[in-house]
């Protein structure tokens, strides 16, 4: 049993609308060996290392569901158990996921099977399926098993896992706040492995760190953490404080400790967590092993006076008290029989209690400081205290070494509320937790006493949302309202586009109109990653990495993904949703890759983007296989997008008040026709769009129907739009590598990266409808393409060409190296084309230089490029025979403050970089 394959899935995929992984799992000769064969033994065992696995429902949906599978019949196969175990081990790391599916795969491979997982951690989970797969594999019977560590020990392993999974999740604090945007529908992103997530998109972000906020003022963090100072401004405002002196040596301390006249506090100057702290100490050994102890974790030592009083913490948000808890140390109680040592074992195997902040308390530890606090009563781990008695193992009561918080919210006296609230804004935090010790957290500390001992920044919310008694207490809710008030955007309008062909010029089209309608768009597409109009990374840039890119740029308030085949195959979506999903066409490329084979596997890789729409779905309703995915969709609105005026479904969703785009005929040409509620909206000529080539290029007719569809469906103003449209054209600079024209030569030449029938046949029919004296076509496809899709592309073009160039690119991918070309013009030559109209030239630069130096006046070369750069500057640079010598123009392309050779090289490497020369796995092209 091994795992052949895996894709990790960070947002909708095929397979689910969240992350979930996908294994392709081999049996082999355990194919013949499902659950009921292994017998009982196996499943016992199973249930013994995984108890909770019998909580599964599986396809009974009931409690137990899952083990009656693998007992009735033949029971079920390996692949469906390492599904669920991947699950379970999640579960048993504090992960809430439940989703799983495992078929066995349609190719005719025996044995071979596709699991399907949720996760929320995207190491955790590929952790999951791996620790599940060798806990199976140690189940087996010995003649079946793997080769299996002989140290292994499941007990070990289970529990390395959980702390590895524990290490990487967010802290209790950092996910409260995640779950508090979740519940306002705020869309969030960890930027880091820490506690650095991003809330919101875009412009209309905000970032938070644990409960640090991007509002948090790193002059109030200084001095939170600078206790001396704090204490002295919030002596000045008249708030209790004790007093204090700052010392940097023992003998200081003892110094200080004998002016303050009575039992005093030292802990570190910069401390946290508790650490390094002592309390209530007289005597001179006493304070010196003390600042021994603080001066471990600090330069400087506080040596101030000690104050009676109960331990609580005050949590103060936005300059209002949230939440109030009173901490109390970490402790044992006596039962006048058991040893302090066994007390503490009881205490730890409460299921709350775990290493660090990984759970909602902390572990007991029996270290140093827990002798120190047990000597002064003259314990040692192996003494019995008596029935009753509280043995304290911590001088402080911080939840990290142990401690324990009762809410007290609802009792705390008015003046001990106003006086956090002013200490915390005395200081500037907009999130600042105050220490303050006092006798009766009800009375007020006028009457009753008590002081604050620290104003912390960044303070815990794990004893205020789930305290060990109380009232659990909202301690995110008000920080994410502070951030994102009522009424307050933080999303911004997400357009996705897909297709075979088009999408790269669609999602263009619709950048540009966004930026003639004040936008800043953030735009993905082939090319590379777009803000405001300039590339910021270069390659291809289709998946979900680049839409995080876009989405995390702090100045764009509007994002279009072009989102590619490729992408979603390999990884899903890289956002959950978007307000308008378009699909253009669905046309044979890729097929026979990936497992996908048909027409039909890839329109429903396709629609994935229609299943994320929310507000909208638009759907190329003269494709038939666009047309079906209106039944996929949960949009409020479908708007249909045809260039036939006498569509019978268009023409039906119209009279019933829907909204479509089509292509009326009038006097003046071809009129795009907007329709929604009943209301005929003529919004332009097509010959007015310079992309359209005066309206003569359909293909970019219909891609301009889509980017209005789509700008009218974000609700983008007609005018807007209509700017848009007359102002983009298919220039290299502004579309590289779709329909660039070409007029300085005596001949028109295009140049093109259509790469599939589909396209290429678009680009000759274009050929047909613009005068020339004789058309000229240099031919590619793509090395990884199948045979029979080379044929087609050269069925596309035959007959419709005068002389046809045929060629390779540059990267074979696994053909040889004229084997490509010479596919293409035996293809011709069965197509009727004269063997005298085929030239095979497999070189891509010398097959571009023959046809530039056949072209004649009047002429029209149409180059199907692949190295466009490259391409394009060799067209520009081109001097016909009897042309005036001139220097070679600068080719304006949207590249950075790179050189076109520079570019090219990048290009060849497979990598793509940003203006800081950040390296980027080179996301696949479609």
């Amino acid at each position: 049993m091994r795992i052949l394959n895996r894709n990790v899935y960070v947002g909708p995929s095929q397979y689910a609308k969240f992350p979930v992984i996908r294994l392709e799992l081999d049996l082999g000769e355990l194919e013949q060996w499902p659950t009921a064969k292994l017998g009982e033994g196996f499943i016992s065992a199973l249930l013994d290392a995984l108890p909770g696995l019998a909580e599964h429902g599986c396809s009974y949906r009931e409690p137990g569901g899952f083990v009656r599978r693998m007992r009735e019949g033949e029971g079920t196969w390996l692949g469906h158990v390492l599904e669920h175990v991947a699950i379970e081990l999640q579960n048993e790391a504090g992960e809430d996921v439940t989703f799983g599916k495992t078929r066995s795969v349609d190719d005719g491979r025996a044995g071979v099977y596709s699991v399907v997982y949720e996760y929320e951690q995207r190491e955790e989970g590929i952790a999951a399926g791996e620790l599940a797969l060798r806990l199976l594999d140690s189940l087996l019977p010995e003649s079946l098993r793997s080769a299996i560590d002989a140290d292994w020990n499941w007990a070990q392993e289970r529990d390395d896992f959980i702390h590895y999974a524990q290490r990487r999740a967010l802290g209790p604090s950092t996910a409260s706040l995640v779950r508090a945007a979740q519940e306002r529908g705020i869309p969030w992103m960890r930027l880091n492995e820490q506690s650095l997530v991003q809330l919101g998109q875009g412009k209309y972000q905000q970032r938070i760190q644990a409960t640090v906020t991007g509002r948090t003022s790193h002059i109030a963090v200084e001095l939170a953490c600078d206790k001396e100072e704090t204490n002295k401004i919030l002596s000045a405002q008249g708030l209790p404080v004790p007093q204090q002196h700052l010392v940097q040596s023992a003998d200081a301390a003892w110094r200080a400790a004998r002016r303050l006249d009575g039992p005093v506090v030292v802990k570190p100057y910069n401390g946290n967590h508790g650490r390094g702290i002592t309390i209530n100490i007289s005597a001179e050994a006493d304070v010196r092993a003390a600042f021994e102890a603080a001066h471990a974790h600090s330069r400087s030592v506080l040596v101030e006076t000690y104050m009676e009083g109960e331990d609580h913490r005050l949590l103060v948000v936005n300059g209002e008290l949230i939440a109030a808890t009173k901490r109390t140390p970490g402790h044992v109680v006596g039962d006048g029989q058991s040893t302090i040592a066994a007390l503490i074992e009881v205490v730890n195997s409460d299921p709350r209690r775990g290493v660090g902040h990984e759970k909602v308390l902390t572990r007991l530890k029996l270290d140093r400081e827990a002798e120190l606090m047990m000597e002064r009563k003259g314990y040692t781990a192996a003494s019995v205290p008596p029935a009753g008695e509280i043995v304290y193992l911590r001088s402080t009561a911080n939840l990290s070494t142990g401690g324990t918080a009762t809410d007290v919210t609802d009792i705390i006296h008015p003046d001990n509320r106003a006086m956090a609230e002013r200490a915390v804004r005395a200081i500037g935090l907009d999130v600042g937790g105050v220490d303050f010790l006092s006798p009766n957290i009800a009375e007020s500390y006028r009457r009753a006493g008590g002081g604050i001992c620290e104003v912390n920044a960044a303070p815990g919310f794990r004893m205020h949302i789930a305290p060990s008694e109380g009232t659990p207490r909202d301690a995110a809710g008000p920080v994410i309202d502070m951030l994102f008030p009522a009424g307050t955007p933080s999303r911004v309008p997400i357009a996705a586009v897909t297709g075979t062909n088009g999408k790269t010029t669609t999602a263009r089209m619709l950048a540009h109109i966004a930026k003639m309608a004040g936008y800043t768009p953030g735009l993905t597409t082939t090319d590379g990653v777009y803000i405001d109009g300039q590339r910021t990374v270069e390659g291809d840039m289709t998946g979900p990495v680049s839409a995080r890119m876009v989405l995390a740029d702090p100045t764009i308030d509007f994002a279009v993904l072009e989102t590619a085949r490729g992408g979603l195959l390999r990884a899903g979506m890289g956002v959950s949703e978007v307000n308008v999903g378009a699909v253009i066409n669905v046309a044979s490329d890729h097929l026979g890759l990936k497992g996908i084979d048909t027409l039909e596997q890839l329109a429903e890789i396709k629609r994935i983007v229609i299943e994320v729409a929310n507000d909208c779905a638009v759907l190329n309703a003269d494709d038939p296989n666009v047309l079906k995915m209106s039944a996929w969709t949960d949009a409020k609105v479908i708007c249909y997008v045809t260039m036939n005026p006498s569509h019978p479904l268009v023409r039906e969703h119209i009279r019933a008040g829907g909204r479509a785009c089509a292509l009326e005929a009038g006097v003046n040409g071809h009129m795009i026709t907007l329709y929604d509620k009943g209301s005929h909206i003529p919004l332009m000529w097509t010959h007015l769009i310079p992309a359209t080539l005066e309206g003569r290029a359909l293909h970019n007719v219909q891609n301009a129907m889509i980017a209005a569809a789509m700008g009218y469906s974000m609700g983008i103003k007609l005018d807007a739009i209509r700017q848009g449209l007359r102002t983009f054209d298919t220039t290299f600079f502004q579309a590289p590598g779709r329909m660039n024209v070409f007029n300085e030569h005596p001949f028109k030449v295009i140049m093109d990266y259509a790469h599939n029938a589909h396209a290429v046949g678009m680009m000759a029919d274009l050929a047909q409808r613009l005068d020339a004296q004789r058309r000229i076509v240099v031919l590619a496809g793509p090395g990884d393409r199948r045979d029979q899709d080379l044929v087609e592309i050269a069925q596309a073009v035959a007959g419709k060409f005068d002389h046809y160039i045929c060629r390779r690119d540059d990267s074979l991918r696994g053909r040889d190296g004229d084997e490509v070309p010479r596919i293409l013009a035996r293809a011709l030559r069965d197509a009727g084309v004269p063997e005298a109209a085929i030239t095979v030239i497999p070189d891509e630069q010398e097959a571009i230089e023959a046809g530039l130096q056949m072209g004649k006046p009047g002429d029209l070369l149409v180059i199907f490029a692949d190295a466009l750069t490259r391409s394009w500057k060799q067209i520009i640079r081109f001097q016909p025979d009897g042309a005036m010598p001139k220097p070679a123009p600068k080719v304006e392309t949207p590249a950075l403050d790179t050189t076109l050779d520079a570019q090219i090289v990048a290009a060849m490497e497979g990598v793509v970089r940003d203006e800081r020369g950040l390296r980027f796995e080179r996301e696949e092209a479609d």
